[in-house]
């Protein structure tokens, strides 16, 4: 990509998002991020500058609601010079009443509708990276495959009715689901432009700005905050156990994946090793004994066994074509609670 390259992202205040957006701009490349509002968008550009970047390579679009028919349609209008569009954009929670309509709907519409303004507005576009997910990838739950390889080829066999059964399976297919719509999109439509995709597992990791509101984290960071909570909210933490990759690489991973013709058409499949709630425990204890006091006293009996339900995965394919050395568990975990506590 050249000087000229102006990349869109969209979802700009995403967790993930965040931390591509800070990414991009550190990279030089003018950034472009889609907000759900005015003041979404003035709270981001406002943490951009607060962290010395360059704020005047920053500029937000506000696409109120990405499943709305011609949801981007107005901001590639407006932005003809945008050359690369990052969709982050998904519904990322699992606090939900009706799953067809605030999960599945929104991240399947929404993939449509950015891919649609992309090849009719999005002159200049040369290259699409879909955030998709591990989740696309493996199997979980009753569809889970233990012990199975899985590598970039590899597919969740989960479908459209078995995704309506709770929000965890809503969560899961709707990744799915959103990923083969792209893939699909492609053999129909033969875009101009190329598409690669990013699928991390569990991410974890701080956020890119400062924490102004420790109330409400990420999903996945959830799970460190939660020990942090736990003694004073008197709510056992659930356990989990799974693949984990550090949100700096994740941000990283986007980068390179449109910096790097090698990606294209590729699956970008972020794992860099297993992880457990215990085992982040048991980090916090050690590197943090200041905390101690505030930790719980998990029942490690109650944990979920990682070899009875996690497939085993190879990435060596993604990890040749990114050619970085993915963050560990601990670093990712010491840099979280710092920004914490």
């Amino acid at each position: 990509m050249s000087s000229e390259t102006v990349v869109f992202v969209s979802g700009a205040t995403g967790f993930i998002a965040q931390q591509i957006v800070k990414t991009v701009l550190e990279a030089g490349y003018k950034t472009i991020g889609s907000v759900r509002s005015e003041e979404k968008g003035k709270y981001l550009k406002s943490l951009i500058e607060s962290a010395g970047l360059n704020s005047n390579l920053f500029n937000y679009v506000i696409v109120k609601d990405i499943g709305a028919k011609g949801a981007f349609n107005e901001a590639l209008q407006a932005r003809p010079e945008v050359t690369v569009f990052l969709h982050t954009a998904s519904p990322a929670t699992f606090e939900i009443h009706d799953v067809e309509k605030e999960l599945l709907k929104p991240a399947i519409e929404g993939t449509i509708n950015a891919l649609n303004a992309v090849t009719v507005y999005g002159k200049n576009v040369q290259r699409v990276v879909i955030t998709s997910s591990y989740a696309a990838v493996a199997g979980f739950a009753n569809l889970a495959t233990p012990g199975k390889e899985v590598n970039e080829e590899s597919w969740n066999p989960i479908t459209y009715e078995q995704a309506l059964e709770n929000p965890f399976l809503g969560y899961i297919g709707s990744k799915k689901l959103a990923e083969k719509t792209v893939w699909n999109y492609i053999e129909e439509k033969k875009p101009k432009w190329d598409v690669t995709f990013v699928n991390p597992a569990f991410v974890l990791g701080p956020q890119a700005f400062a924490v102004r509101d420790k109330s409400k984290l990420n999903a996945s960071n959830e799970i460190i905050n939660s020990l942090l909570t736990a003694n004073k909210t008197k709510v056992e933490p659930q356990q989990f156990v799974g693949y984990f990759i550090d949100v700096r690489d994740v941000a990283k991973a986007h980068l390179i994946a449109f910096e790097k013709n090698e990606t294209v058409g590729q699956r970008l499949l972020l794992a860099n090793a297993p992880f457990s709630s215990a085992g982040i425990l048991d980090i916090i204890e050690k590197d943090f004994p200041n905390l101690k006091s505030e930790l719980p006293k998990l029942d490690k009996s109650k944990s979920p066994k990682f070899e009875e339900t996690e497939s085993v995965v190879n990435n060596e394919k993604t990890r040749r074509i990114l050619g970085f050395k993915f963050i560990d568990l601990k670093k990712s975990v010491d840099d979280t609670i710092k920004q914490l506590v």
